[in-house]
């Protein structure tokens, strides 16, 4: 949620909820694939390019899906910002492209358009996936508090570019170059990690998160944008590609495309020009169907720069030279049987079919913001507005659902301009069923976006048999992760140490409660 002031030349200060996560590992294998589509949206098989509204939950409930070759579909994002989840209780057919690909950044300084208005804008994320950091303003002075990128937005978002010199700190080696969102892998910076820097020694960059088991379904997350110049601002950050899931209770045919690519940073040019805005890391495709099959492509591969009017240069988010993109994102492979022979950047994983949705999960939101209510269903963008006048620390609030008390909750504070702050709440108090905690925290001026996330364990040995999710070993607890976008996400440890992702739904399914 986002808060600001209406005070003519006062700071603003704002802040903007985004949703919470819970995640889980993979379920047991299912007799055959259920959709679980109603069909009240009935048949789709567009014969033109189109865009679909997604409802506010982001799930279509269609009777058959025909996206016939030359035809592309885009998805128009709801205010949760949910992934892309379609449902078919009939077959899937992709001979033409479903497209959630994460937006570019806008070209800045004399590779611009003109518009000087748009120069460091970041670009806009793909349904369920998250918008890049904002390029640094442009300052003769080179104020730190001016000239600093935006962080990209989401669990990886890659941080912005900063004042200093060259050299291999904490930061890595290019300071006012963004770094590229991160996802299935970290984000290092250009030149940094391994490279000009020694291995293990660079501490910031686009952090990896979610699970190869897409249970939550989420999508990639922003790159940061890059510090601004003397003349001309940084460029903005490439958002986060978007998230998808294709399922079917028949067959899923993909002879065509599916592209949940990131956004590229973007160009700049011009005398005392900014840094270079990064790209935003992949975004995520789940494909569940009694058989799936095609020669088709699927692409979830992180975003680069735009060079010379160019898209997609200098990929890569390994730290090695001349890389400004984000890291790759996920893509996954359900059925009873798989013959699809097309290709997939990154690889996907392979696996029978798992529950399409989680029930009963755990959920996080941030309930209120200096005693201001927040939006059950927060845009991230101005959400909460607060007086000019507002100094000092502020009560953030959050509410859990099904989440043990006495476990805390960490609080990501990531501003238009500069470095994220974090701060952990004391122990969730109330119930599980219901509880609530909160954190004191000091916004700095301007708008902000709030993350929350918590995680907990569970304690199950003796009392549940989980062996089968962990390689036939014994389970001596559950560890589960709450966030404020996508479902609970999960993971068993085993007595010997041993950890194992497992799909929250098929803990549920087995009798897990937590």
């Amino acid at each position: 949620m986002n808060f600001s002031t209406s005070k003519p030349r006062a700071a603003r200060r704002g802040a903007s909820a985004v949703l919470a996560l819970a995640t889980l590992a993979l379920a047991s294998a299912q007799a055959a694939v259920n959709s679980g589509s109603t069909g009240a949206d009935g048949a789709l098989s567009p014969t033109v390019n189109t865009e679909i509204q997604l409802p506010a939950s982001g799930v279509l409930n269609y009777t058959s899906v025909n996206i016939p070759s030359g035809v592309t579909v885009k998805f128009k994002k709801n205010s949760n910002n949910t992934p892309v989840y379609i449902l078919s209780s009939g077959d899937i057919t992709i001979a033409g492209t479903i497209d959630v690909r994460g937006g570019d950044a806008y070209a800045t300084g004399t590779y611009g358009d003109g518009v000087l208005g748009d120069d460091g804008l970041p670009g806009v994320g793909g349904p369920g996936g998250f918008d890049g950091g904002r390029g640094g303003r442009d300052d003769l002075q080179q104020r730190p508090e001016v000239i600093r990128g935006g962080s990209g937005l989401g669990p990886g978002g890659g941080p912005g570019g900063l004042e200093g010199g060259n050299g291999c700190t904490a930061t890595g080696y290019y300071k006012y170059t963004g770094i590229g969102g991160g996802y299935a892998t970290k984000a290092f910076q250009s030149n940094g990690e391994g490279y000009n820097c020694t291995a293990g020694t660079v501490t910031v960059y686009g952090k990896a998160y979610g699970s190869p088991l897409l249970q939550p379904l989420l999508g990639g997350s922003g790159g940061g944008g890059g510090r601004g110049g003397a003349t001309y601002a940084g460029s903005g950050g490439g958002a986060g590609g978007g998230a998808v899931l294709l399922a079917a209770s028949g067959t899923v045919r993909i002879t065509g495309t599916v592209n949940a690519r990131g956004g590229d940073g973007g160009g700049l040019g011009g005398s005392n020009a900014g840094g270079q805005g990064a790209g935003g890391s992949g975004g995520a495709i789940r494909v569940v169907g009694t058989t799936v099959t095609g020669n088709g492509g699927l692409y979830a591969d992180g975003g680069c720069i735009n060079y010379n009017n160019s898209p997609r240069q200098y990929c890569g988010a390994t730290g090695g030279g001349s890389q400004y993109g984000g890291a790759p994102g996920r893509i996954r492979i359900e059925g009873e049987a798989i013959t699809f022979s097309g290709t997939a950047s990154p690889a996907y994983v392979a696996d029978v079919p798992n529950p399409i949705f989680i029930a009963e999960a755990p959920s996080l939101r941030i309930a209120s913001i200096a005693g201001q209510t927040v939006p059950a269903n927060p845009t991230g963008n101005a959400d909460v507005t607060l007086p000019g006048s507002t100094t000092g620390p502020i009560d953030v609030v959050f509410q859990t659902v099904n989440v043990p008390v006495g476990n805390t909750v960490l609080l990501r504070v990531v501003p238009a301009y500069g470095q994220p702050i974090e701060a952990l709440s004391p122990a969730i108090s109330g119930a599980s069923a219901s509880g609530t905690t909160n954190v004191s925290v000091t916004l700095p001026a301007g708008p902000s976006v709030l993350q929350a996330t918590t995680t907990y364990t569970v304690v199950v040995a003796g009392t549940l048999d989980l062996s089968r999710f962990a390689q036939n070993e014994e389970v001596e607890k559950v560890e589960v992760t709450v966030a404020m976008a996508g479902e609970a996400k999960a993971r068993v440890l085993t007595v010997s140490g041993k950890a194992y992702d497992v799909s929250y739904a098929a803990l549920r399914a087995a009798g897990f409660r937590g």
